[in-house]
């Protein structure tokens, strides 16, 4: 990834201008985006067609007058002691009512995150997603489903990548944990402890900042370029208070929408990192941890880093737009706003289609004696097996993904295979494993047929 080119100065700018040019330029009706409503950065703008007679220096002093004017400025400077700033524009204040709406209202009670019995099973699936797609972006290579396999099964992980992601699904269950108190910085160093343990080639480096013989850079290595710096680490711990002080700060004479404050903290732990490593997730973290405490209760489903992980050039580079145009956090607010509404479109997505899959399994069910005689979550192993012959099921895992006790994980598997004959049960050691038949289909058919001749 290369710097952005920083922007013209505003101040130069305006002195060249002479009075009738500037009398033109200050009589057109352009706010703080362009002609399409994008709010760009003068890395991308300085290639675009200007309007009017403009020079394309002259098209961003317009843009950039504007938003000098909308700028509110936030309790955070950057280490050169400039502080941070946003502006609201007409773009960010529809994507907030629309994120109001579908991340913090009610949503109706047909939908599995709502359904008390189907909740959990919805939750434990979200936390693996956001623990292995976050622990993926800062360098994880283990497959989602050996990772998915592992904290299922609740098996120790076996090499770095599988214990970063082990420890993100334990960050994130912490973040639940405490997403009701206020944030503190003994808080912020447990979270980063939880995420880092084991994975450090310094153990007590974990929960811990950096300190000043820590020579910590952003770098990208395959351009060999410097990309950021942080501050200085002595600063932290002052940084770090202010960042608490700013999350709990909920009733504060200045309100700042509670999307944007988690956005912000977010930021702000990135730009900072208070960490040798970690410092991504960390700020994932507490996005998460400050959604919840805000209320927004949909946001425990979803999978922010997912999105991110798609396109995370563009994650980059909102940063250093940031960095490079006077701190104008607009640019990570707008990019942060889009992957959130895309977070909550899949999630919507993905519930509709297991619903379909769901239902295509009932219908398969109708008329026969299995009608309305299975469970959800042993629907959702017969959905699963028709699809993987030879699929191998256990208690453990069963009852991990549903967030059920050992007793009920154990009478569903068992109610699979001793009464309803759709499961193989098979002796593995000292346990049960519960197996899917290659043929399944014509096991269900076989089935009916004993039921329909009395059960012989």
């Amino acid at each position: 990834m290369k710097l952005p080119l920083s922007p013209p100065d505003f101040r130069t700018l305006l002195k060249n201008l002479d009075d009738n040019k500037y009398n033109k330029l200050f009589s057109s009706s352009l706010g703080p985006t362009d002609v399409e409503g994008r709010y760009l950065h003068w890395d991308k703008l300085r290639h675009l067609q200007p309007p009017k007679s403009w020079t394309v220096e002259e098209y961003w002093f317009v843009l950039k007058s504007a938003r000098t004017y909308l700028y509110r400025k936030l309790p955070f400077t950057s280490k050169t002691g400039e502080q941070f700033q946003f502006c609201m524009t007409n773009g960010i204040h529809r994507d907030l009512l629309w994120i109001d709406q579908n991340a913090a209202g009610r949503i109706g009670m047909d939908k599995p995150v709502t359904n008390p019995h189907t909740r959990d099973t919805y939750l434990v699936g979200s936390l693996i997603e956001e623990a292995i797609s976050s622990s993926q972006l800062e360098g994880a290579s283990t497959t989602r489903n050996v990772a998915k396999e592992m904290l299922r099964q609740g098996r120790k992980p076996k090499d770095h990548s599988e214990q970063m992601i082990f420890n993100n699904y334990q960050a994130m269950q912490f973040i639940r944990e405490y997403k009701e108190e206020k944030l503190t910085p003994a808080m912020i160093l447990q979270l980063h402890r939880l995420l880092t343990e084991a994975t450090l080639d310094d153990a007590n480096k974990a929960g811990q900042y950096r300190d000043a013989g820590d020579d910590i850079h952003v770098v990208d290595a395959s351009e060999s370029v410097l990309l950021h710096t942080p501050p200085e680490a002595l600063e932290l711990p002052d940084r770090i208070e202010r960042l608490c002080w700013f999350a709990n700060d909920l009733d504060g004479k200045d309100f700042i929408h509670p999307v944007i404050r988690a956005i912000i903290l977010h930021f702000m732990v990135g730009y900072d990192h208070p960490f040798i490593d970690g410092n991504g997730r960390t700020a994932r973290a507490l996005f998460y941890w400050s959604m919840a405490n805000q209320q927004y209760w949909l946001m425990e489903f979803i999978s922010i880093s997912r999105i991110i992980k798609q396109a995370p050039a563009q994650y980059g580079k909102a940063y250093l737009y940031t960095e490079t145009d006077d701190n104008d956090l607009t640019y990570f607010i707008i990019h942060q706003l889009e992957v959130i509404k895309k977070a909550i479109n899949a999630l919507h997505e993905h519930l509709e289609r297991k619903a379909a899959e769901l239902h295509d399994v009932e219908k398969k069910l109708d008329g026969s004696v299995l009608q309305g005689q299975l469970n959800h979550r042993q629907l959702a192993i017969l959905r699963h097996a028709l699809d993987h012959p030879n699929a191998i099921y256990n208690i453990k895992e069963h009852q991990a993904a549903h967030k059920i006790t050992y007793q009920t994980a154990r009478t569903d598997l068992l109610k699979l295979s001793d009464q309803f004959k759709i499961l193989n049960k098979r002796k593995y050691g000292n346990l049960f494993v519960f197996v899917a038949p290659p043929d399944l289909g014509q096991t269900l058919a076989d089935i009916e047929q004993i039921y329909q001749n009395g059960g012989s």
